[in-house]
């Protein structure tokens, strides 16, 4: 990665190394989020194919310190017990969303004929939270709408975002399944991430990225008054 800008403004060199793993049936982004110099690392979403996610990890040469979770659906869940095992990292999930990991039928997949169950949360994030995981730094931000406890993940040093289904490019998470409120979601794109400088990166859940300023000009759910 190249030269940016921090949040501050103040220009330095980034460290942090990003490598997306695209995963499952519904093919979800996972990503591995490390620092080159240390090798420490986070895994965000890991929703499947969790021998290509380890095999990954370990030719990257990367050093897991915990697993992060956007948010509790099934497709985001598949692989977290596999991948929790292997590297005996801890879980961490949004406030509101510990309910999905056990049961299939909240977190959807039971709904698809493959009820998917993953372990206890070792942490439960709450809003604006500073989350420390060796020389990894991240902000968490709860970003409820899509589910109860949909949390997208900022590091401020690097101006990346990792947003799950909160936001993707030119759309936004449904809000259709349990826990879902379009109004509830677009507030919290309103508040949290519309409220970042336009520059940051933004990684979602499906798709290629984006960014805040891309969002707020273009996007179809946002350019209404209520974003004005």
């Amino acid at each position: 990665m190249p030269w940016t800008t921090m949040l501050t403004g103040v220009s330095c060199r980034l460290v942090m190394k990003l490598e997306t793993i695209v995963v499952g049936p519904f093919e979800v982004n996972c990503y591995i989020y490390w620092d080159e110099q240390t090798t420490d690392g986070v895994i965000f979403d890991p929703g499947g194919d969790e021998g290509e996610i380890i095999d990954r990890v370990d030719r990257l040469g990367v050093t897991p310190r915990a697993i992060l979770l956007t948010h509790g659906h099934g497709d985001h869940i598949a692989a977290v017990e596999t991948v929790k095992d292997h590297y005996r990292i801890p879980l961490y999930i949004g406030r509101g969303d510990e309910e999905l990991l056990r049961d299939p039928s909240k977190n959807v997949s039971a709904m698809y004929g493959q009820p998917i169950r993953a372990p206890e949360p070792d942490f439960v994030v709450t809003d604006e939270q500073s989350i420390r995981l060796g020389t990894v730094f991240l902000k968490a931000l709860a970003t409820p709408g899509h589910t109860a406890g949909g949390m997208c993940y900022l590091d401020e040093r690097e101006g990346g975002l990792f947003c799950g289904d909160t936001l993707f490019w030119g759309s936004v998470g449904r809000t259709d399944l349990s826990g879902g409120s379009a109004v509830v979601l677009l507030e919290s794109i309103r508040s949290k991430i519309l409220s970042l400088p336009d520059e940051v990166i933004c990684y979602p859940g499906h798709g290629p990225k984006t960014t805040v300023g891309a969002e707020r000009a273009n996007n179809p759910f946002l350019t209404g008054g209520n974003f004005a």
